[in-house]
């Protein structure tokens, strides 16, 4: 008996993961190389006694780490997933899946997903998307029910809520509707503990407000810099041949506000992840400084995962070395040091922040 044809969904999530792999869908500027930290010549530390431990939602990690939502909901996301859930709960990071909508539509792939609980990641993010929250023509919107079965297939200790709209209006088969996004993540932050993540076109100072009004407990900026989820859409119209798409995904491929700046827009006195561009440790230490809690790296993670879990264990020592070396050269032996040293911030990067004053 053969197997049954993967969904369009399935198909999408797979090009998804096949186009980041292989294609150049990076923002055409690095905004991490406007931020810099002054080195301090005399540092006064022991490196071996630099701790670099945080407390991030109540879960005790090894570092400010988070492998950034990615993938789940099709054949090789499983393998994927198991490869960094192995890797996240050996070096004790936190670790989030892709959207799961597609194993609440089709439960024969939960699996995809709950692979991770073979695993013991000190912090587990399950994740849903804003506009499927509300009603999309004839799709059905999603509630805390589904919110519930979203943290228990994963057992998640707190629920994504990605606001993803760039992708959306430049995606095909995209979701348009966004009113009543806000007062169904308000419903949802009721029940769960929710962290509002957008997917790589930063989060401005007046949403950030809205969101910690709503009951948030925690932002990932998921700032310009990193991913295109434009480019990567541009690249599914390229190949379906179809124009409109194309072009939008060309015109909004640099689309966003920069992730330094959002770090800094987005500071609301609640805990912020910085996702959006960050590959290295030196990135790392950029975010805290600039208020960050903790940082989020998706591509650098993906590429490891196609190997092994040993190779993303290699990529997130290699992150956490490069974040002890800054913390060395800045002269801080723990993160609390770390985040009150003062960043220098250049143009255009400084463009963002003056503006917004």
């Amino acid at each position: 008996m053969s197997a049954p044809e993967p969904s369009k969904t399935e198909q999408r999530k797979a090009e998804h993961v096949n186009i980041i792999l292989k294609e150049n869908v990076s923002a055409e500027y690095d905004f991490w190389n406007d931020v810099h930290l002054l080195h301090n010549a005399l540092p006064e530390v022991d490196y071996d006694e630099i701790d670099t431990s945080t407390n991030l939602f109540g879960r005790k990690l090894a570092a400010p780490l988070v492998i950034s939502s990615m993938t789940g909901g099709f054949g090789g996301g499983r393998e994927i997933n198991a490869n960094l859930a192995k890797a996240a709960a050996e070096v004790g990071v936190a670790m989030g899946v892709g959207s799961q909508r597609a194993a609440l539509e089709k439960p024969e792939l939960a699996a995809t997903y709950a692979v991770v609980k073979d695993y013991d990641v000190p912090l587990r993010f399950a994740n849903l998307g804003a506009p499927q929250l509300v009603p999309q023509g004839s799709k059905r919107e999603y509630g805390a029910d589904d919110a519930q079965r979203a943290l228990a297939m994963v057992d998640a200790h707190v629920l994504i809520c990605h606001l993803n709209f760039l992708q959306e209006i430049v995606q095909p088969e995209g979701d348009h509707n966004a009113r009543g996004c806000l007062d169904a993540i308000r419903k949802l932050a009721t029940r769960f503990r929710v962290v509002a993540k957008e997917t790589g076109a930063g989060i401005s100072h007046d949403v950030a407000l809205r969101l910690k009004r709503a009951g948030v407990v925690g932002i990932d900026v998921g700032g310009m810099g990193g991913t295109s989820f434009s480019a990567v859409e541009y690249y599914r119209a390229k190949k379906d041949a179809y124009a409109l798409k194309e072009r939008l995904g060309a015109t909004f491929w640099n689309w966003g506000i920069p992730t330094p700046a959002s770090l800094q827009l987005a500071s609301v006195g609640l805990p912020l992840i910085a996702t959006g561009g960050v590959r290295n440790g030196l990135h790392v230490a950029k975010a805290i400084v600039l208020g960050a809690s903790a940082a989020g790296m998706a591509k650098p993670m993906l590429e490891a995962a196609q190997e092994s879990a040993d190779a993303v264990v290699q990529e997130l020592r290699a992150v956490i070395e490069e974040l002890k070396a800054g913390m060395f050269l800045l002269g801080c032996r723990n993160l609390k040091e770390l985040s009150e040293k003062t960043a220098i911030v250049q143009r255009p990067t400084s463009d963002w922040l003056e503006a917004a004053k």
